[in-house]
Order: C-alpha cells, then structure tokens, then sequence
C-alpha cells in the first residue's frame, strides 16, 4: 500500500505543479510532464494521443500514445521531453491532441512553461610549444566554447599577448571557437626563461564573471650571456673635454671621473660607493659638474662616509650644508647613533661643524631623534655674515625632533632646538602633520625661528599647506597656501628664489575618462631678494586650466586673469596670462610643444608683453643611441635664481659593449643673469669595468654520449650549449669544456641528423651545471606517429511495453578534443566527429591517449575515452574512436494509475 502512494505521490506532483502555475525549467535536462485527461461520460473512452512543442529544440521522446479512460475516471498521461542545451530563454508550449477511437471525438490541451537562461563559458588551453628560441613567435590556441543557451558577446583580453581573433567575439549557444594568441619574445634574451602568457575571457553583460587560461613556454637564448665565475664590482672611469663661452671670457679644458658603485660580495653584505672628479676646467654651473671626492661603505648595521657631500643635521639646525667632513652612523635594532664633521665649501660663515646624534624607533613608523650640533665661526674674514645675525663665537645647538604615526590615517612630526653663543640665545620649532583618509587628504607644517636663533633659520617663520577633498567620484575641492621663509643660511654657490606667499583653492572635474577640468581662485605675493629689485608685487587671481588626452596627443590648456598691484613702480594693472602645450609620442621619439602669451603690470612696465615659446624633442633609437634637443626663447624674471637652458643639444651612443660617446651643448642663462647667453659645450667617453672582487665558482664540463637505437649514424652530430658548439665522434660521444656554471638549454642541430630521427629523451634539455664535471647521455631513435579516426554510428530507441515508430536522426555537428601524452610531452587537437586525425614525430615509449566531450551532448556515448600502448620506433599506430549517439531507454509502469473524484465531497 505505501509503495503506490508513493508512485501516486511521484507521478502526480508535476500534476500538481503544473496545475497551479507555469513552471521554469533548466535547458539541458530531461524531465516529463503530466496532461489529466477526463471521462465525464458513462462511457468507456479510447483515446489516440498525439504530441507537439512549439520548437524542434524540445522534443518528446514520446509523441504517440493511446489511453483508456473509464466512465467518471480522470488519468494522468506522462510526457517525457528532452530540453536541448542550446535551447533559448524564452516561453514553450506542449501540445496534448487527442481522437476518440469509436466517435471520433477531438480535444485539446496546452501546458505552459518557460526555459530558463544558462551562462556557461569554458575556456581550455588547447595547444602550445614546450619552448621557442628568443626572437621567435610565441602562438597558443586556447578553445572558448559557448555552452549556455544564450548568444554571447565576449571580451578577449590578454595582458603580455595580442589577441589574434580581436577584442571581442560572438557565440551562438553551443558554439565553439579556437582563439590564438601570439607574442614575439625578445631577440636578444640573455638568459633562458618562462614566459607565462595568459588569456582572459567574459560576457560585455557580465564582466565580473570571467575565466583566464595560461600557457607556460620556455625561452631559449640564442645569444646567452653566461654566469660569471667572479663576483665583479661595476666602475666606470671616463673623461670630458668642456668648453665655456662666460661673459664673453672662453676656457676649456679636460676633467677625469672615476666612479664606482655596487657590492664587495656576492651576499650583498659589503657595499661601497666611491668618486674621484676632478677640478672642473670652466665655471660651475648647473649643467657642469664641480670636483668632488669621496668614498661611502656600508654593512648591515654600519654606515661610513669620507669626503664631500650635503650634511645634514636636521631642519631646524642644517638642512644641507655641502662640505668636505666624514660621517659614521650605526643602526641597531631599535637605536640608532652617530655624527659628522663638516668643512663647508660654499658658506664661509662657517668654518667646521660637528653633530652627534641618536635616534630611537619606537613603533614601526614612529621615532624620536636627539641631537647635538657644534658650529665654529670663520673669524679671519668679517665680510661674510649671516643674514640679521653675525655668528662671532662659537654656536651650540641641541635639538630633539620625532616622527609619529597616530593611526593609518593621521601622521605628525615636529622639532625643537635651543642654540647658545657668547653674546645670544634662540630657539626655533617646526610642526608637520599628514592625514590621508577616503576623501579627505591634505598635509601642512608650520616653522617659526626667532632673531637670535643659530641654525639654518633665523628671525623668520614659514607655513606650507595643501587640502584636497573628493566631493563625488569626478569632483574634487583643492587649497594650496605656500609662505616661504624670509632668512635661510643658503650656501653661497645658489640663490635663493623670491619670497613668496601663495594661495589658491578651486574645483577639480574630471568630466572624461582622458579630460580633466580645473578652476581656482586666489593670490600670490612675489618679492624680489636680490638689489636692485626686478619685481614686487601682490596679485589676485582667476585660472581655469583644461587637460585633454586626444588620441596621441596630451593636451594643456590655461588661462589666468589678475589684477595686480606692483609696488615697484606703484601702480595697478591687469595682468593675464594664456599658455598652451601639447605633447605626444611617435617613431620612439617624444615631442612637447610650449607657448604662453602674457599682458602684464608685474614689471617696469604698465601693460608688458611678453611672449614665450619652446619644444624638446627626445628620441631613443635604441637602447645604445638616444637623442635630444631643447629650446626656449626666454624666461619669466621670477626664474633669475636658477640656470636656465635656452638651447641643448644632447647625443648618447653606446659604440661598443663598455664603451660610451656624449655630447652637449648648450646656450644658457646664468642664475642671476637676465639677458645675457653662455655657451658650454662637452665631449665626454665613458668606460665602464667590471672589476672581480670574488671568484664565486669554478668552471665546469658537460660531457656525454648519443647512443644509436636504431639510426643511420651518431657521428657529426652538432649540440649546442648556450654559445658553446660541439660534435660528436663516431661513437657519439662529445664534451663542452670551460664552461661557466648556471642554467643553460642543450639543443641538437637536427640539420645534422635524418629528418625522422628524434631523442629518447627531452632534447633541448634544461641542464643546471654546478658540479665541475656533469654528465647527459641519450639516445636517437625514429619517431614514431598516431593516426585514428572518429568513427559515428545511431542506435534504436528502446522502449518497453509501447513500441513507437522509429525517426531517423540528422547526425549533428560536434567535435571532441584528442589529447596524447607520455609524461613529459602532451599534445592536444580537436577533431570534428566523423573525421581523421593523427599526432607525428612522437618519441617511443608508452604514450596515452584520453578523450574530452568537450560539452558533447549526453546522448552522444563514446565507450572507450582512453587507450593506453606502446609505442615503437618508426611505428605508426592506428585507433578508432567509437561515438554512439542513442536515445533514452523509457519503461513504463504495467497498471494504470486511477484518479477518482469524490461524489461526497462535491456535494457538499
């Protein structure tokens, strides 16, 4: 009794489901449906059944049938159907017709009911090399199949590859497609490496849900550089021939360098720094080098210097004081301490200072700095003095400064220092702080020094500060407040820029992916230190500024307008500004265009034209040649303070390894000068060294032997080693001599072997030679191959109880994927079914090969997937895969199931 419930229970409840409401069902699926066919009569009925769906895609396995319907009875009649997998979304029909036998009687019934959307993408690597020599095309197939049921438009991508099919590609449901990408590897590779290429794949509607497949290929070095058996140390030793046109007085002259930079030791432990240049010819300048020697070593926990360099103390007391000295520091574990002495060489107030000092690291970004600094006057020349203060004795000044991180988001940082003379006292402090959140980002520090303060600084203050706000995803707010400090012991070799205040706030919009929009407000307050002054002036203003990515082009469009009050001269003006520059990049070679029109009452004059104009063009022609040529006509008075290029001309070429040619030459403009141009011009060759400082190895031996299994003959046989050659004799046998340890890849010349011949074993092989002897033997035997077919037959539907017609099927069109391996080596193809394939110039030795159904409908069987044999030399090996397609066996129950109403309880 309970097991006919529980067949009533199964074949009722899509009754019920159906009844009730449209049902959703899965493509790719075998499921049934259930129509209640009713007897209202007193009669017996007979009904012939028939069958139909609105798309051939859905098919019943049972289109015919015949029921028997007892008086007041109601039956339910079953209809299995097979949902193909490329069946599209959307809404279906089944359709149940029905004949009486003896009255001819006709019904009808429909039952609703909707497929479902399926997004199912497959990507596999189909095919790739095991290795290509450098220079060569790297080419992998990777099959994209499309096995959900709706038309896909996918996006390819590849991040070191190009994509030969383009950037997208449309699939039917069930569609497939070989996708190659390709990359030509670098000719000049120095040594063997992997090359992971990938591909990435995903719906334009679903980017989130993507597949990559990766192919892993071996680069060979056709031109290896091999592993030195020295540890070198780079030097490079090189000497110029300058020329100066200054102020109208012409000097030239030669100047010797000597520098060298890199590790003692092959563990990086020892590490050393060293120059030697000599006296510069001409007048130093920004685009000349000035004499300098020192040497710099460093260990893991100790740092020496001896020679010139910027010492520096800290902010407050020496920012960058460039001299002659020594320094010594020492890094322990949460402490550090040391000091210098230093000789200034372009600050005579000072003749010798000495700093000690002692830092300790409280958190991992967190530390607090202790110092003393000891300054000795130069007393002997009372022309040069600090500015507002003469330094007459001699200066002490401790100081204490700290760096601490609050949170991730929040860091401040601060000093103070006290300095003592005979006659005077004075402290100095400066604060920083830095804050980084989501949208809100910014940084300010204030320093304020007082009249009779020692260091660096004295009787000023100085405020710097930046905001930056993200309003929305393309809207930002931006301040920008710059004081510059008005009194600074700068070394006399510069001068210094205009005193500056400076502020600006405005809008950033970034309105395209490529075009950023700018709008600010604000003031600028310029004063010239130098006498007699050039410009002095307070100015408000108004700068809107576009950038804009137009193709190749980068563009920068701004324009400004102020009103200036010049207190020079005294009177007001307008002054505005517009400048325009594009750059771009084509033939390896880099342009920028510059030009900027001014009217302007910054100056002497009231309404001042000013007119400025320039362009750089820079090429590489490759890694050994580069080069590059500059012009500007002119400059704007405020950039007096520097040396300005007005022309350049730069060449660089490498004529051979280690040996290196440069020219320049230049027209310029002297900090300080104004109008009148020099002219400075170099010949310059390099030579660099590498100097052994550690012999690290010893040199090693490959040696072997080519055993004949079954060849013409092993004699004359050409093998390479990286770029070493050998042959063997008539035995086979052969040996690399003096060889340089590392990684290198042994190849066979096969011009030197019978085109069928093929080693035992991996040829080329990766070999790592470390010992001083290494041995690699193997064999050449005739390749062997595999040929087979995929062969396609039907079967008969089998059904139990009700034999229905048979319907010949239209064969389909499917392809399954063959892959062969034997361990080492695999290799994949597709092959339609019905088709003959083959795989040649296989090694002998045991060799498998699997089948993949590659999405293949469930209906297709394929009895053996797998052969497994083994192969000899010169055989040829024939398979056939078998591939039946059949349909489902369907068996029905003996005894109708009855389904009754209940007079008593419609009655009621």
């Amino acid at each position: 009794m309970t097991k006919k419930w529980i067949i009533y229970f199964i074949l009722l409840f899509p009754v019920h489901t159906f009844s009730q409401k449209k049902d959703s069902l899965q493509p790719g699926t075998s499921t049934s449906i259930s129509f209640i066919v009713e007897n209202k009569t007193s009669d017996t009925k007979i009904y012939n059944l028939k069958v139909e769906t609105s798309n051939p895609q859905i098919n019943p396995i049972l289109k015919n049938g015949e029921i028997t319907i007892l008086p007041n009875e109601s039956k339910a009649y079953i209809v299995p159907l097979k949902i193909a997998t490329e069946t599209p979304q959307g809404k279906y029909s089944v359709i149940l017709f029905g004949t009486e036998k003896s009255t001819n009687e006709k019904f009808k019934q429909t039952l609703d009911f909707y497929v479902l959307g399926s997004r199912k993408l497959s990507l596999t690597a189909l095919e790739f090399p095991e290795f290509v020599k450098a220079g060569e095309k790297i080419v992998s197939t990777f099959l994209l199949k499309n096995n959900g049921n709706i038309a896909e438009d996918f996006v390819l991508e590849s991040k070191n590859a190009v994509v030969n099919e383009g950037a997208s590609l449309i699939l039917a449901p069930g569609e497939g497609k070989i996708v190659t990408i390709t990359k030509t590897t670098q000719s000049d590779l120095g040594k063997n490496e992997y090359q992971n290429l990938n591909l990435t794949v995903y719906s334009k509607d679903r980017p989130e849900e993507n597949q990559t497949a990766y192919s892993n290929v071996k680069i060979i070095s056709v031109k290896p550089i091999e592993d030195d058996i020295f540890h070198r140390f780079p030097v490079s030793a090189s000497v110029s021939f300058i020329g100066m046109k200054n102020r109208g007085k012409y000097d030239d002259g030669f100047q010797g360098e000597i520098y060298g930079k890199g590790s003692l030791d092959q563990e990086n432990k020892n590490l050393l720094e060293f120059r030697a240049l000599s006296k510069n010819p001409v007048e130093f300048n920004s685009f000349t080098q000035y004499e300098e020697y020192f040497v710099n070593y460093k260990r893991e926990n100790l740092f020496i210097h001896l020679g010139d360099k910027n010492y520096s103390s800290s902010f407050l007391t020496e920012y960058a004081r460039y001299g002659r000295g020594a320094e010594i520091r020492f890094d322990l574990k949460r402490i550090s301490f040391g000091g210098f002495y230093n000789h200034p060489r372009f600050f005579r107030d000072i003749k010798e200072a000495f700093n000690l000092y002692s830092k300790l690291k409280i958190a991992k970004e967190s530390e607090i700095t202790a110092g003393y600094l000891y300054k000795i006057p130069r007393t002997e020349d009372a022309n040069f003095s600090f500015i507002n203060l003469q330094l007459d004795s001699d200066a002490h000044l401790p100081y204490l400064a700290g760096k601490f991180k609050l949170n991730k988001n929040l860091e401040v940082a601060g000093e103070t220092s006290y300095s003592k003379t005979e006659k005077t006292n004075g402290t100095a402090f400066m604060l920083q702080t830095i804050a980084n959140y989501e949208k809100l980002k910014g940084n300010a520090m204030y320093m304020r020094a007082s009249p009779e303060y020692a260091g660096y600084f004295n009787n000023t203050s100085t405020f710097n500060g930046n905001l930056q706000y993200q309003l929305s995803k393309r809207i930002y707010l931006t301040a920008n407040y710059v004081q510059d400090a008005k009194n600074f012991q700068r070394d006399t070799l510069f001068l210094a820029a205009p005193y500056r205040k400076f502020l600006q706030y405005g809008i950033q919009y970034k309105y395209s992916k490529n075009g950023n929009l700018m709008l600010y407000n604000g003031s600028q307050r310029y004063e010239d230190r130098l006498m007699p002054r050039e410009f002095d002036y307070r100015e408000r203003f108004y700068k809107l500024s576009v950038d804009q990515q137009i193709g190749i082009f980068q563009l920068n469009l701004e324009g400004q307008l102020g009103k200036t009050d010049n207190y020079l001269t005294g009177f007001s003006g307008n002054s505005s500004f517009y400048t325009a520059n594009i750059s771009f990049e084509k033939f390896k070679t880099s342009f920028n265009l510059y030009g900027s029109y001014a009217v302007t009452s910054r100056y002497q004059l009231q309404n001042q034209k000013q007119f400025y104009y320039g362009a750089r063009v820079l090429s590489r022609f490759s890694d050994k040649t580069y080069f590059s040529l500059f012009y500007q006509n002119n400059y704007m008075p405020e950039d007096y303070y520097t040396d300005r290029n007005l022309f350049e001309l730069l060449f660089h070429q490498q004529a051979f390894r280690n040996h290196e040619f440069d020219i320049s030459a230049r027209y310029n403009l002297q900090r300080g000068e104004l109008g009148n141009k020099d002219f400075i011009f170099s010949l310059r060759y390099t030579f660099k060294m590498n100097v052994p400082t550690q012999k690290i190895a010893e040199y090693t031996t490959l040696s072997g032997n080519v055993k004949n299994l079954g060849v013409k003959k092993v004699s004359g046989i050409r093998l390479t080693l990286g770029n070493h050659l050998s042959i063997t004799d008539k035995n086979g046998n052969f040996v690399f001599k003096n060889v340089n340890p590392g990684d290198y890849v042994l190849e066979i010349d096969r011009s030197t072997t019978d085109i069928n011949d093929i080693a035992d074993r991996n040829v080329p092989a990766s070999l790592l030679l470390t010992n001083q002897e290494n041995i690699f033997n193997f064999g050449l035997t005739s390749a062997a191959n595999i040929q087979g077919k995929i062969d396609y037959s039907e079967q008969e539907n089998k059904i139990s109880l009700i034999q229905l017609p048979l319907k010949t099927s239209k064969k389909k069109k499917e392809d399954l994927i063959i892959e062969t391996t034997n361990g080492d080596q695999t290799f994949r193809k597709m092959v339609v079914i019905g088709k003959s394939f083959d795989f040649t110039y296989l090694r002998p030795g045991d060799w498998k090969v699997k089948i993949y159904r590659n999405g293949l409908d469930k209906r297709y069987k394929i009895p053996i997937d797998q052969f497994e044999f083994n192969l000899k030399s010169a055989e040829t090996k024939n398979i056939t895969i078998n591939v039946i397609k059949q349909s489902s066996e369907i068996k029905y129950q003996q005894e109708s199931i009855k389904v009754s109403y209940n007079e008593s309880k419609k009655q009621k």
